[in-house]
């Protein structure tokens, strides 16, 4: 969230068509302080540069941001492999999803993410005051 803007603004990307250095560029320009993961499966080595632990670490080293893999926003191996196969179209896929977020209640999910990224906050404040505190 900016200081000068009371809304949060909520951004997606995708990385199969990007290299390492436009999606992380993109992260940059629009000043991305959060990376919120909601993939079912962020280990997979088809992920490349954006692999789990390797993401983390690259958000914090080049963006200074932050990383979440928040796995109860990904949907079901069922439903994602039901669109990846072709057995449902993209419509039936987006309805299941939803329903799923619904089931899952996803106002609880986001109260806990916001909690996550409070704690985030505060100890990146925290971090930051004591860095001064001994260089200042």
């Amino acid at each position: 969230m900016r200081k000068d803007d009371n809304n949060m603004k909520v951004y997606t990307i995708g990385f199969t068509q990007k290299s390492a250095q436009e999606f992380f560029e993109l992260l940059k320009t629009n000043k991305i302080r959060l990376l919120v993961d909601i993939r079912l499966n962020n280990a997979s080595q088809l992920a490349g540069f954006t692999k789990g632990n390797d993401l983390k670490y690259f958000v914090k080293q080049i963006c200074n941001s932050e990383y979440l893999h928040l796995l109860e926003l990904a949907p079901t191996k069922d439903i994602l492999d039901g669109y990846k196969k072709g057995l449902i179209k993209w419509e039936e896929y987006e309805r299941k999803y939803i329903e799923l977020l619904n089931k899952r209640n996803i106002k609880d999910i986001l109260r806990k993410a916001l909690r996550m990224i409070l704690i985030i906050y505060v100890y990146c404040v925290a971090n930051l005051l004591r860095r001064n505190a001994i260089v200042g």
